[in-house]
């Protein structure tokens, strides 16, 4: 489905940036880290946009679950910690919510 791949494109931005800016401020970055990092987040904000629902709250909550599974992915591949059991069960609970919120047939007002 399109949209998945666009709340996937989104956390990579999202995270993204958000990394740009945590290395900067945690880690000692340069302050030209910022400027990728701000991009990125105009990436993420952008791409949330196209998801294809009818209210943007919906949207910005059934991203929740992408967000939390790619953090977790971003917590391994990039930070080298492995996530454990618990962070692995918490990231199924928040992608099964996910489901519920993108997939269920939703009345509109």
């Amino acid at each position: 489905m399109k949209s998945i791949l666009f709340y996937v494109l989104a956390a990579i931005g999202e995270i993204g940036g958000c990394y740009a800016f945590w290395s900067w401020l945690r880690l000692g970055k340069p302050a030209w880290w910022l400027a990728p990092g701000t991009a990125a987040l105009i990436a993420f904000a952008f791409l949330l946009s196209q998801i294809e629902t009818d209210a943007a709250g919906r949207a910005y909550a059934a991203y929740g679950g992408i967000y939390i599974a790619a953090s977790l992915l971003w917590l391994w591949g990039v930070e080298g910690i492995r996530p454990d059991r618990w962070d692995l069960i918490g990231a199924v609970l928040c992608l099964a919510g996910m489901a519920v919120i993108l997939f269920a047939p939703h009345r509109t007002a």
